[in-house]
């Protein structure tokens, strides 16, 4: 199963790289800052079969 996602920052728009393990839960939620521009940014992400799903949105 892939666990390395490209992600736009919802903020300037720069592609950035994200893992994530199905292996540390099937539904995760987390934020982090966008290595370029710094603005938080929330990725949540379920793992359900073999097709993870991903949302990426700016944080509150």
């Amino acid at each position: 199963m892939e666990t390395n996602f490209s992600v736009q920052c919802p903020y300037c728009g720069e592609q950035i790289w994200m893992e994530f393990y199905p292996e540390d839960g099937t539904h995760q939620e987390m934020v982090t800052d966008c290595e370029v521009c710094c603005n938080p940014i929330l990725y949540d992400i379920t793992f359900k079969g073999d097709r993870p799903h991903l949302r990426v949105e700016r944080a509150q």
